[in-house]
């Protein structure tokens, strides 16, 4: 299969920039002898690229994002010759950590959002950023090497990180993230996406067919606009501004026969 017969299997523009972007960097590798990898992806954009790797039999490349269980990862390309373990000992060619270590009276006041913020108002691409492990102290931002200079210089011009200790560390001394989850329960009247989208959001129903209409809601890693459609147990779904959860169980039902479902959501 060529690029062109490729890229038709995609309707939208976004998806097939990102596979086309991944073609030029598969075929960089190939004429460069030389890693070559893509910006952070997010759980869709990933399993986008997935699946077209796998229709065109490519398989020298590994996926990385620093920490275990990762959410934004990126994938590398090796020459043929390369074996994995060459590829492991070259990410931070390319992947760097950046250290933000707050004054004490600030100490564990920040969160996720703020610090993901902080860098938004730098005017930085998300796909330049990958995951973001906050600690006690401060917080880890893993970026790729292309931006992370940027931001040494410029996290201070921040007012929320002006007295904070900003230093470059190596992939070896990343913290790893702990990946938290928080069990809840909803009821529905039936497994239909809006009705679940409607309770994870705290919105009425009508908001939630808005927001699946939007394409802001992504089942499996796939975007979900078909307000009607069934959701199963073991399904994962991100609603954007909302948070990602996995339908874990049916727990029963209500009185009224609606359905109790135990939900996962990663906090």
């Amino acid at each position: 299969m060529n690029k062109e017969e490729l890229l038709k299997n995609y309707q939208k523009e976004e998806d097939r920039l990102l596979v086309a972007k991944m073609l030029d960097k598969i075929t960089l590798c190939k004429k460069r002898n030389k890693l070559q990898h893509t910006d952070f992806l997010n759980e869709r954009e990933k399993h986008i690229l997935q699946k077209a790797l796998h229709q065109i039999n490519i398989q020298n490349y590994t996926i990385y994002g620093g920490v275990k269980e990762a959410q934004r990862q990126l994938i590398v390309f090796y020459p043929e010759n390369w074996s994995q373990e060459i590829v492991k000992k070259n990410y931070d060619m390319f992947i760097k950590v950046i250290r933000i270590i707050l004054p004490n009276d600030l100490k564990g006041s920040y969160t996720h959002k703020d610090y993901l913020g902080g860098l938004m108002k730098l005017g930085l691409k998300r796909e330049k950023i990958g995951d973001i492990v906050v600690w006690e102290k401060g917080a880890d931002i893993i970026t790729l090497s292309e931006v992370y200079l940027f931001l040494e210089q410029h996290l201070k011009t921040l007012t929320r990180f002006q007295k904070a200790q900003i230093i470059i560390t190596s992939l070896a001394d990343l913290h790893q993230a702990n990946l938290q989850k928080q069990e809840i329960e909803i009821t529905v009247s039936s497994m239909r996406l809006d009705n679940i989208v409607s309770e994870l959001a705290k919105t009425s129903r009508s908001k939630a067919e808005e927001i699946i209409r939007q394409e802001r809601v992504v089942l499996n890693y796939e975007a979900a606009i078909k307000v009607a459609k069934i959701v199963k147990i073991g399904d994962k779904l991100t609603i954007r501004g909302k948070g990602k959860f996995e339908i874990k169980e049916q727990v029963g039902r209500t009185k009224k026969e609606r359905i109790i479902l135990k939900i996962e959501k990663y906090i």
